[in-house]
């Protein structure tokens, strides 16, 4: 059985990675966000002095779980790109970089630590560049697919740190959500 796959079968192949990272990581990224209680709801958030630029509370969720889509079809390219040349590593440093994704909105909008936030997201945007130069190796396309991610990671550093600038008491505003008071 020396027979090489067919395109289709390639294709199914592919579909079968990206129907499981799609959905896992839509779900991991909608898990973060609500277990932080992110967004406008939050009443933290909401007594926070914004900087102009933000926008409404919608695009939020519409923006990252179109990111959220793209990476997981991004990690599916590289995924089912078996024997590529610096696959492992690309893995790696993708699951690196979504583990500090999903840390940014509980360190935010859960403990209310806006400068060390700020900190993981710059940590963050290294990363996420240096996962798109990994992605792009293996298959351009996977890491043509991060880099509207990139691009809103930038915007979102750009929130953060005006957050922390226009409010420089934010941790005392409000008792961050993982203290308990007895």
């Amino acid at each position: 059985m020396n027979e090489i796959a067919s395109p289709g079968q390639l294709r199914l192949a592919y579909a079968r990675w990206a129907l499981v990272t799609v959905p896992a990581l839509v779900f991991l990224g909608f898990l973060s966000g609500k277990l932080a209680n992110s967004g406008y709801g939050n009443r933290w958030f909401a007594a926070l002095a914004k900087p102009d630029l933000i926008p409404p509370g919608w695009v939020f969720g519409l923006a990252w779980t179109i990111l959220y889509i793209m990476m997981a079809l991004a990690f599916a390219v590289v995924l089912h790109a078996r024997g590529a040349r610096g696959r492992g590593i690309a893995i790696v440093a993708f699951l690196a970089q979504l583990v500090l994704n999903l840390l940014w909105s509980p360190l935010f909008f859960r403990a209310h630590l806006v400068d060390q936030a700020l900190v993981l997201i710059v940590a963050l945007l290294g990363l996420v560049a240096v996962t798109i130069l990994l992605f792009w190796r293996v298959r351009r396309v996977a890491g043509l697919l991060l880099l509207p991610y990139l691009c809103w990671l930038a915007f979102a550093s750009y929130l953060n740190y005006e957050i922390g600038r226009l409010n420089p008491d934010a941790e005392s505003l409000g008792k961050p959500a993982f203290q308990t008071q007895i």
